[in-house]
């Protein structure tokens, strides 16, 4: 179908390739653009099926993954990329790498290189193939098929991300809710917090790198990755942001100028103590599809910092934080969310404007300027 999301699939193992394109296959709105078995024959496939987002291995022989993203930069292709890594500790090293030189998003492999249980995560992979895929079918003027046929067949596929994503593209325009009543009125800002998913390695990118070098208040993130990865992740941010970024340890101290992000596969949440705030991981029951959940941080600070935060969604799939971004809302917070035009998936930030969440709506290249404004500001 001619606005179908057509996908590259790359992959030295044929069973890999195999697996992979029979997921993208059953996924309507989805098809397989063409395969290969390194980055080698990729480069030369890529003008012949002009594909709308690639699906690309690092371990393969002639021409790995790393290799064929400094080439596609050197050629100026600007087709997304989305990596499928294994779940070693070097993986992580490399993935943090591959998104550097340009790469999207990540899939953990579940099994190595070879995973025959790929299957585990063909959600996740989807869901990010279909958000970036989007994205860019929308950035070349190209329509985005949004199937009505997709029919989800059990109580969990009817919750899931990709459901909500169809569900939303077949939805009349935005239109926001009243917005709830106010407990009391902001206060001056002790506390950021910023719930993001697909789409959010570049975004965090963008925003931390233009973060004021002077912004004293602490900033907590759920950015939804899997495990054995936020750590590689927060160091890649360290680099290139004015400020202090780390993996969130559980216990470790909320203080100016100190960004943490939440480990993979574990909640995060604030914690006022005498001696000052900290933050607490756990290892409770999915919300809202996650773990970590942005809804579990949002009403964490609602609950501690009342009316003195921020409350920041993001570009994601789904609807995870658009609820408890809500409750920083009430408790007499302040709330921005991302704007449809510079999120790669408008599905998080558009559910909590459209329940009328989101005080303020801003493009991701001034989000780290009105961040700094709005928490800067005294009240």
């Amino acid at each position: 179908m001619a606005d179908e999301i057509s996908v590259l699939v790359v992959d030295d193992s044929a069973l890999m390739r195999n697996l992979i394109s029979r997921m993208i296959e059953d996924t309507p709105g989805l098809s397989v653009a063409e395969k290969a078995m390194n980055g080698y024959f990729a480069l030369q496939k890529i003008p012949r099926v002009n594909p709308d987002v690639i699906v690309l291995d690092l371990e393969m022989p002639e021409m790995n993954g790393i290799e064929f993203l400094k080439e596609r930069k050197k050629q100026g292709i600007d087709i997304p990329v989305v990596i499928l890594s294994s779940i070693a500790a070097k993986g992580a090293e490399i993935t943090m790498e591959a998104l550097s030189l340009g790469a999207s998003d990540f899939v953990q492999k579940p099994s190595g290189s070879i995973s025959e249980d790929i299957h585990i995560v063909k959600d996740t992979l989807v869901g990010k193939l279909i958000g970036y895929g989007g994205a860019y079918r929308k950035s070349k003027g190209k329509k985005v098929l949004a199937p009505s046929e997709y029919q989800p067949k059990t109580p969990s596929e009817k919750n899931s991300d990709i459901a909500v994503h169809f569900k939303l593209a077949a939805a009349p325009p935005v239109t926001p809710a009243q917005a709830p009543v106010r407990a009391r009125y902001p206060a001056n800002t002790e506390i950021i917090a910023i719930g993001i998913s697909t789409g959010g390695p570049d975004a965090l990118r963008i925003v931390f790198a233009n973060l004021d070098a002077d912004l004293k208040i602490p900033i907590v993130v759920v950015q939804h990755m899997p495990v054995g990865f936020t750590n590689e992740f927060a160091k890649s941010l360290d680099r290139i942001c004015p400020l202090e970024v780390k993996e969130a340890e559980d216990g470790d101290a909320i203080r100016p100028g100190r960004i943490l992000i939440a480990q993979g596969n574990k909640h995060l949440e604030v914690e006022k103590k005498t001696g000052g705030a900290v933050v607490r991981l756990s290892n409770d029951p999915l919300v809202s599809g996650h773990r970590p959940s942005a809804d579990v941080l949002f009403a964490s600070v609602a609950m501690n910092y009342t009316n003195h935060s921020l409350g920041v969604i993001m570009t994601g799939m789904g609807r995870d934080g658009a609820q408890h971004l809500g409750t920083i809302y009430k408790e007499g917070g302040m709330t921005l969310g991302q704007d449809e035009n510079s999120s790669v998936v408008y599905g998080m930030p558009r559910v909590a404007y459209e329940y009328g969440h989101v005080m303020e709506q801003v493009p991701l290249d001034k989000m780290a300027r009105r961040i700094c404004e709005v928490a800067k500001t005294v009240r």
